[in-house]
């Protein structure tokens, strides 16, 4: 069900009942740096209504790791991204100090404040096609989420601005291409940019200029200083937001797609066997064990569960290996989930701010006592590699893997559902008065999609030239493995919908006494998708299945059921 959830008011009224939605009141998501989860991440994404609230003591560490980063520029600690440049510029002096003072004096501000300026708009080369919003706000939360571990040392500025963004529902425009992964840092410059009021944003349903949108909230634009422009550029916040979002997504389909299989299954009179938890036990893989549950339960109550000599004794391996299939897929997703919690509950700054004494580990007199400062504030502002986003890339590239199988299983059963050997029906699953093609050429489209996924499911992660002058050498393309794996949703959602064509086809043909959750699919399938009584223009329907599997209730397809016995 999409959020916000609305309550629905009844009125009672003379002429009988009007029935009128009524919004809920906004939900109110609380961040604290470290118990961010993926679906708080899509509710912020997709509902704009949402309010976003900080936990005062997250917002204390973000001030205590700017202290340290002012107390590193104050003492002339050449810091990567601070006092000193970026990527080949690294040997570049950018803020010069000490300057004899406490605290940083004008002069070194404005350098400081200066370079923060420059080096946004010099990061600022995205390319189009621009993100969209909800992947804008998913990477935002995300951001604000990791910056209050105070390991970014931004100022408080910054952070509010995140949120403040979020509540009042301003959307920086970010372009969709353009990262190699090793942090987003061509794209998210676009974010700061907006905070300065040097970009454009969505509000409220128009697309304009920041400074404009700035000033009818009455928002002050950010004036970067310190380490401001690094944090907000150097962060794969973005490619985790479009991670997460399709995480969610993939979750769902996969829901959905169990329904679908159990639809095929009961409409090719097919062989339940494989998925007894008793056949799943004699080799018990996790993601195989969890798939054939939720086939079980998507078929309880289904004619299969009925004693008869009439079924095949095997079925082909698209039919009869779906648990181990789906369940790859099952197993790969939840490898990214894991993954993901990780990634947008963590700091992946370069370098990271730390706060207090340091190091603990008694390895004073080494060489990473360079980075450490003594007196007030003490504390360490380290390199790190914390930017490099294969964990997420690999695991993505494995959900599209997982996916582009599903979607060879699908157009397997597909082609045998046309086959009468198989089915025991018409040729074509043509209805008795139909003496044309039926669905004869429909393996086409078919056969195009599969082509077309096994291509996106090819690795990215391995693809890259050296930049920066060699010094950035590997890449992880995470935003092009996230990009990929979108295509290739879209694209076994339209094979879905052609295989619940065939299968729907199938079962009215057979007359089969479907389980409840697949009767509820097929109702709702058949309430704009009529029986294949002649042959018909079947691009209509292929569109109407998606859009009625994408707001098919995925729940159903994972309810915990215990099916009766054969």
């Amino acid at each position: 069900m999409s959020r916000p959830i609305r309550r629905i008011l009844i009125l009672a009224i003379a002429a009988g009942l009007l029935i009128v939605p009524w919004p809920a009141p906004a939900e109110t998501i609380s961040l604290d740096g470290n118990h961010l989860g993926l679906g708080t991440v899509a509710l912020v994404a997709r509902d704009t209504s949402a309010t976003v609230a900080v936990d005062p003591t997250a917002f204390a560490r973000v001030g205590a790791g700017f202290d340290i980063v002012m107390a590193a520029a104050v003492r002339g600690m050449p810091v990567y991204g601070l006092t000193v440049g970026v990527g080949w510029n690294k040997d570049r002096t950018v803020v010069c100090g000490p300057t004899g003072a406490a605290t940083p004096d004008e002069a070194l501000l404005e350098a400081s404040r200066r370079f923060n300026r420059m080096s946004l708009r010099a990061h600022g080369g995205g390319l189009p096609p621009d993100l969209s919003i909800e992947t804008v706000r998913a990477a935002m939360l995300i951001r604000l989420n990791t910056l209050l571990s105070g390991h970014a040392g931004v100022q408080p500025a910054v952070a509010h601005l995140y949120q403040t963004f979020l509540n009042t529902g301003i959307t920086p425009v970010v372009p969709g291409r353009g990262s190699v992964g090793e942090a987003d840092i061509t794209l998210s410059s676009h974010i700061g940019l907006a905070m300065m009021g040097e970009w454009v944003v969505n509000y409220r349903g128009r697309r304009m200029q920041a400074a404009d949108a700035l000033a009818e909230t009455e928002i002050t634009p950010l004036v970067p200083v310190g380490k401001d422009f690094l944090a907000i550029v150097s962060n794969n916040a973005l490619s985790a937001a479009r991670a997460a979002l399709l995480a969610n997504d993939v979750e769902a389909y996969l829901a959905r797609s169990t329904l679908v299989f159990a639809l095929s299954l009961q409409g090719l009179d097919g062989n339940i066997a494989p998925f007894l938890a008793e056949a799943a036990d004699l080799r018990p893989f996790g993601g195989m064990r969890e798939a054939a549950r939720r086939i079980r339960a998507a078929l309880s109550g289904s004619q299969l569960w009925e004693a008869s000599n009439k079924g095949a004794q095997q079925n082909s391996l698209s039919f009869s290996t779906m648990a181990y299939t789906l369940g790859e897929a099952i197993e790969a997703l939840d490898d990214l989930k894991a993954a993901l919690a990780i990634q947008i509950n963590h700091s992946d700054d370069n370098p990271a701010v730390v706060v207090g004494p340091w190091p603990v580990d008694g390895s004073r007199g080494s060489q990473v006592e360079r980075y450490c400062l003594t007196g007030d504030p003490q504390g360490a502002i380290l390199p790190t590699a914390n930017f490099e986003m294969l964990p997420v890339a690999v695991r993505l590239e494995r959900v599209s893997l997982a996916l582009a199988r599903l979607s060879e299983a699908i157009v397997m059963r597909i082609i045998r559902f046309e086959n009468p050997e198989t089915t025991h029906l018409s040729r074509f699953l043509a209805a008795p008065d139909n003496d044309g093609h039926a669905f004869g050429a429909m393996q086409k489209p078919a056969v195009a999609l599969l082509v077309e996924n096994r291509q996106l499911a090819m690795p990215v992660s391995l693809d890259t030239a050296p930049m920066a002058g060699g010094n950035e050498d590997t890449a992880s393309n995470a935003m092009h493995a996230a990009n990929n794996l979108a295509r290739i949703l879209d694209n076994t959602y339209l094979l879905s919908s052609i295989e619940l064509l065939h299968a729907a086809q199938a079962i009215d043909l057979r007359g089969t006494i479907v389980s409840p959750a697949s009767r509820a699919l097929l109702d709702s399938y058949r309430s704009r998708v009529p029986f294949v009584s002649e042959d018909r223009i079947y691009t209509p329907d292929f569109v109407t299945g998606v859009e009625i599997l994408r707001r098919f209730p995925a729940q159903l397809a994972t309810a915990d059921a215990t099916p009766p016995g054969p």
